[in-house]
């Protein structure tokens, strides 16, 4: 863990091996609407693509949770090229009346497939428990992601409840301690 400078203001950057996360910023606009324009991965929202403007309003939203809770969404760069392939972090939600610390993670598609989202919630799962000193995270998985699912039971997560919010069903999978 160190600083990440570069023109960005510093902060935690976490390094696994072959990834990089580093707070976002408003520098990301480009790299993470690509991200959110990439049909596989809005097909697993079950949305259509973001638009530049819900883009810019998606990370503003990420920017001040960042502010108000001091940690949020992290840029996932990787190491060998130095390219923004997702975002992966914690938001705290509202999920059936209480505050939880949610566990999300996004990744272009040409970069599934190889344990890139598990090495990062892995790594963000350690900080989350040993850095913030969180006693309980979640995920809430839209029902027939298998993917998402498979990266939440990989960092030790189980199926607590299925849940809907709005007109979306959800596996609701979460752990209260860290896995050893």
């Amino acid at each position: 863990m160190g600083t990440h400078a570069g023109g960005r203001e510093p902060g935690l950057t976490i390094e696994t091996e072959r990834l990089w996360l580093r707070p976002m910023c408003g520098d990301d606009l480009d790299a993470l609407l690509r991200i959110f324009t990439d049909g596989r991965v809005m097909a697993a929202f079950a949305s259509e693509p973001f638009n530049r403007a819900q883009m810019q309003g998606w990370l503003d939203r990420n920017l001040q949770h960042q502010e108000q809770y001091g940690f949020g969404l992290f840029a996932v760069i990787d190491k060998v090229d130095g390219a923004l392939i997702g975002d992966c972090g914690l938001e705290i939600m509202e999920v059936e009346g209480d505050q939880e610390a949610e566990l999300g993670y996004d990744f272009l598609s040409t970069h599934w497939d190889r344990g890139l989202a598990t090495e990062a919630a892995t790594a963000v799962r350690d900080h989350a428990f040993g850095v913030l000193g969180l006693t309980r995270l979640i995920s809430l998985i839209r029902q027939g992601n298998d993917a998402s699912r498979r990266v939440a039971e990989k960092v030790g997560m189980q199926h607590e409840r299925d849940i809907a919010r709005g007109y979306v069903r959800y596996w609701l999978y979460s752990m209260a301690t860290p896995v050893e």
